[in-house]
């Protein structure tokens, strides 16, 4: 028996995984499931298989990203899901001590991956941020919301309902911070200025964000112009290490998984410092639903170098040492699943311009990122952390109605 088919064996029990070899040889692990889906994968050379089995995350990614492999139906969300719902977080199985030296190991390793030096961190960024426009535009919502949306429910149709939850996120946002009329807020990670743009429509707040991508500056700060409001909302090229000033509100939405473990107390003090004595933060961010992990090979490597999903233990630990008070926390479960597989559907519907701005390949591997996603928010540790940050314990109404009452009045405005 192939090395490949006994590691499936063990992998695949529920839907089917039908695997053919590159001599034609077939085999078929699983049972059917009315729950899990039938996914039918073709090697199209011998070495395919050993290179999977040596390095099952990198090797399944790159053969699929080079042709080596394919899938019937090219559902590489099919395949990539089956295998994440075979073997989910909640898993039920009994848990195992780790020893220690795997554990010093783990920690160093990751350690080093993630130091997010000043110029790293910028490369970072650029490596991901910086693709072409048009790209975005293809698969994004009309604000070029590069995070996960919020879903009020939704039909079966997502992809039509993504514009509509963007907007929804926003609103829910912009209600945890509690704005008034002339705060200043800091958006650090401000994407393409849609966040900051909104803040100040509805809340009539002067805005300035700041970002390490010069694609998204450039588009931000038109944006404004367009706009007329580039005197009250402002975007610059610019560290959060290296920022001045005194903000009423931080908001910061998808950035915080670029900081690196090792930054996080530097992080948490600098925002410290640029909020006024009475100041709010809400940080969004993906987050683990168990202790702290490492990034996988395929998204270091081809996603997001020097990126890391925290747990929320680690977030913790860097803020509390630095005299910022959680005032709330909020678990999104589902709604990042909901949204990258809203991307996926507007991917897989311009393949074609996709394929004429890079490649078939690039066009694989920007699939594969968005399934190996939503598998991860459907099934694996994965979600998101909504965290509000307070520096006085009077700042903010001792309930939480006022959050509810703001966020339908924001979106009754619409």
């Amino acid at each position: 028996m192939a090395l490949i088919d006994q590691f499936l064996i063990r992998l695949i029990s529920k839907g089917t995984l039908t695997l053919i070899h590159a001599d034609g040889a077939m085999r078929t692990f699983g049972k059917a499931d009315p729950d899990f889906p039938d996914i039918t994968l073709r090697l199209h050379d011998k070495a395919v298989a050993r290179d999977i089995v040596l390095h099952p995350r990198l090797g399944l990614a790159e053969a699929y990203m080079d042709g080596r492999i394919s899938v019937d139906g090219d559902d590489i969300m099919g395949l990539v899901g089956l295998v994440r719902a075979n073997n989910p977080w909640e898993s039920g199985r009994r848990l195992e001590q780790q020893g220690p030296l795997r554990r010093l190991i783990k920690r160093a390793s990751k350690r080093v991956r993630q130091l997010n030096f000043r110029d790293a961190s910028k490369a970072n960024v650029a490596h991901h941020y910086d693709l072409s426009g048009a790209l975005y535009d293809l698969f994004l919502d009309k604000d070029r919301q590069y995070s996960c949306a919020y879903w009020d429910g939704h039909g079966d149709d997502l992809s039509a309902g993504l514009d509509k939850a963007q907007e929804d996120k926003k609103a829910h946002i912009a209600a945890k911070l509690a704005l008034k009329p002339g705060m200043k807020v800091l958006d650090i990670g401000c994407g393409w200025g849609g966040m900051a743009l909104y803040l100040h429509a509805q809340c009539g707040v002067d805005v300035t964000g700041i970002t390490l991508s010069e694609e998204q500056l450039a588009v931000a700060q038109q944006r404004a112009r367009d706009a007329g409001v580039a005197d009250h909302v402002r975007f610059e090229l610019t560290d959060y290490r290296d920022m001045q000033g005194q903000f009423d509100r931080i908001v910061s939405v998808g950035m915080f998984e670029h900081v690196g473990v090792p930054n996080y107390r530097e992080f948490f003090r600098c925002c410290h410092n640029l909020l006024t004595s009475q100041g709010v933060m809400l940080l969004h961010t993906i987050g683990r639903m168990g202790g702290p992990g490492t990034t996988d090979a395929f998204t270091q490597k081809y996603i997001f170098p020097g990126g890391y999903i925290p747990a929320l233990s680690e977030i913790v630990k860097g803020s509390e040492p630095n005299r910022l008070m959680v005032t709330d926390v909020e678990p999104l479960r589902l709604h990042y699943a909901l949204t990258t597989r809203a991307w996926y559907e507007r991917v897989q519907a311009n393949r074609a311009q996709i394929e004429a701005l890079y490649d078939a390949r690039f066009f694989r591997m920007w699939s594969l990122y968005l399934a190996g996603a939503t598998a991860a928010f459907e099934h694996g540790g994965m979600l998101i952390y909504q965290i509000q940050y307070a520096r006085d314990r009077r700042s903010l109404p001792i309930t939480r109605t006022y959050m509810p009452e703001a966020e339908a009045m924001f979106t009754a405005s619409r």
